[in-house]
């Protein structure tokens, strides 16, 4: 498998080098130059198997013989369910698919536990070492630092916006006791975090001297794994006729990963975006109206967001992957702050495949007390807005199985559970002294130079 930026003029890459670079040079992101068709799923039971089998077109022999497998088995056997993402069900037609079984409580754990082994790996077999630089708003960076904090070629800087993630999310990334995990505190939104590290890859001379790389999800491994998940609950929930899914979501990478999938063949019918005060998707998905605002603090800090990066991967197919094109769009985005397709588009790609609705803090309280009255299960804010979403667009939805992703744990957010309902979630007993613990960080201001000074401060990238 080849690879290509959207933005059309960076060298076409295999899996290895895409998995190292993270973002292209001409600032794009990389997909696949061909979409591959859904492998044959016969007779794999296992979650780890199946995932090896869907993400195999995409990795090819570049790893070499099995390797693939054993590094799916590995990466799953640190979660605490047998079925490592089951589905649960709500009520009629309704499902939750719990992704937060995994070391720090996130579905970002799906992804980044593969992905952390397969840098360790590809590194190993170089002997190289890399810098990885993230952005966090607030489940990314524990399970990117969960992911690679054993690993030898590895040294992580990850940074997230000071006093915009909960507790529980800052301390399970500051907590951790490695040498090659470094976190930093930016005094800023996280779409400032954002930009600092897509400054930091933009600048050449920088990023080679550094070995930069990424894990967030820039970086097309973290979306490649997260397709497999789409994959299992589909395959076990449709009729016929298709599941739907909705996505909590402020970055577009997890929605993404369900494009994809339908893509490949799965039996995806379509998708339904949840959001939370900082709505941009939803005012793009109903009014093709993409323009940034301020960015509101909210009980869902994970979409805190208004620069959802992934979206850029959907416009470069909507453009008829003309990289020219959606690289000057997304300048004009920067400059304007507007984003906007084409009529014809908008009917052909959006229209039919996306819904999408804005859920505030009130309606999150509302939500969780909601699903807990009814069920006695907790859930945590950015579940609550998918819940939420699917309560609210009921009447929209044609009568077939409906999967909203439960994102996190809903200890990872106490303080919103405990004004919903009256009662605080307990961390699961591997995290439960996670208070007690010492914290590292570092508190920066926004500002480019300082942040790539700290950096250079704690690399180790052999020349």
């Amino acid at each position: 498998m080849r690879y290509v930026s959207t933005r059309g003029t960076a060298p076409e890459l295999g899996f290895a080098d895409v998995l190292l670079a993270g973002l292209a040079n001409d600032g794009g992101l990389y997909v696949p130059a061909t979409w591959p068709a859904l492998p044959d799923l016969t007779g794999l039971t296992s979650y780890a198997d199946i995932a090896a089998a869907v993400m195999g077109p995409y990795v090819g022999d570049e790893l070499g013989d099995g390797v693939l497998r054993q590094i799916c088995t590995d990466a799953y056997a640190t979660f605490r369910h047998p079925d490592v993402v089951p589905l649960v069900e709500l009520d009629h037609e309704q499902h939750l698919l719990e992704l937060f079984h995994g070391p720090t409580l996130a579905f970002k754990d799906v992804a980044l536990q593969v992905v952390g082994r397969l840098f360790d790996h590809v590194l190993g077999q170089r002997g190289e070492r890399v810098t990885i630089v993230g952005a966090t708003s607030g489940d990314t960076g524990s399970a990117a630092i969960d992911g690679v904090k054993a690993c030898d070629n590895v040294d992580i800087v990850i940074l997230y916006p000071a006093g915009r993630v909960s507790d529980v999310q800052r301390r399970q990334m500051t907590t951790v006791d490695s040498p090659n995990v470094h976190t930093v505190a930016v005094e800023g939104t996280f779409d400032d975090c954002q930009a600092l590290v897509k400054a930091m890859f933009a600048d050449a001379a920088f990023r080679d001297e550094l070995r930069l790389s990424a894990v967030n999800s820039i970086n097309w491994a973290r979306v490649m794994a997260q397709v497999v998940y789409y994959v299992t609950a589909a395959r076990a929930l449709d009729r016929g006729d298709g599941v739907t899914f909705c996505v909590p979501t402020g970055n577009f990478g997890n929605v993404l990963s369900g494009w994809i999938a339908r893509r490949m063949g799965a039996p995806v019918a379509d998708f339904v975006i949840a959001s939370n005060a900082n709505d941009i998707l939803p005012r793009f998905v109903n009014a093709n109206d993409m323009t940034m605002q301020g960015v509101v603090p909210t009980l869902s800090p994970s979409m805190d967001i208004q620069v959802s990066s992934n979206f850029e991967r959907l416009l470069f197919e909507i453009n008829g992957r003309d990289g020219g094109l959606t690289a000057e769009q997304l300048h004009q985005f920067g400059v304007s702050g507007r984003l906007a397709v084409e009529p014809d588009q908008f009917d052909q790609w959006i229209a039919g495949s996306f819904r999408a609705h804005r859920v505030d803090d009130a309606a999150t309280l509302a939500e969780i007390a909601r699903v807990h009255a009814a069920t006695g299960m907790l859930i945590d804010p950015h579940t609550a807005t998918g819940t939420a979403t699917v309560h609210a667009l009921a009447a929209e939805l044609v009568e077939r199985p409906v999967v909203t992703l439960a994102t996190a744990h809903p200890a990872k957010f106490p303080d919103a559970v405990e004004r919903a309902i009256g009662v605080r979630p307990a961390l699961p007993d591997h995290l439960a002294g996670l208070f007690d613990l010492p914290e590292r960080t570092h508190q920066l201001p926004n500002e480019l130079a300082t942040i790539q000074a700290f950096v250079r401060s704690i690399t180790r990238v052999v020349a």
